[in-house]
């Protein structure tokens, strides 16, 4: 017997990639089918690295919360990024003032001419955001090694 799918219909998502907004502002919409766009980006990781995303994971600090637009304004260490669908997070608010370094995981809607990322969850990393901000880019760089490595195995080098 196939597995069902979840209760909205929809196939199980990958997990999310730790990605920084510089990457999303050069990605490419991937083409379904029938040529239209929402089978998710192509972000570039390097010189000749791709990778293909929907659900992300980003770090920032807040710079602006529009509650009346469902909206705020992050800026990791490569530019800016905006999150919508901030109302809708549970525990979600209280993390969202300026100043706070936050976590977000959320499904690319927008690359330019700012990304713009629809919010599945968020978190509050302030109380150790020195720890948090020196490790992220670390983290960012070794997963999507380790992804593209088990992509293609050959273009690793030594």
């Amino acid at each position: 017997m196939d597995k069902p799918e979840n209760a909205a219909g929809e196939r199980k998502r990958a997990p999310p990639v730790k990605v920084f907004s510089s990457q999303l502002r050069t990605a490419t919409a991937v083409r379904g089918s029938s040529g239209e766009p929402g089978a998710g980006w192509v972000v570039r990781l390097g010189r000749d690295r791709f990778l293909q995303v929907s659900l992300v994971w980003m770090q920032g600090t807040v710079l602006e919360v529009q509650l009346a637009l469902n909206r705020v304004l992050l800026m990791d260490e490569t530019g800016t990024f905006t999150v919508q669908g901030i109302n809708g997070i549970p525990k979600g608010k209280p993390c969202l003032s300026s100043g706070k370094y936050v976590m977000v995981m959320g499904v690319i809607q927008a690359v330019s001419p700012e990304p713009l990322v629809r919010a599945v969850k968020l978190a509050d990393l302030s109380e150790h955001s020195a720890l948090h901000r020196q490790m992220w880019k670390l983290e960012v760089e070794d997963l999507q090694q380790v992804l593209v490595a088990r992509m293609h195995p050959a273009s690793v080098g030594p």
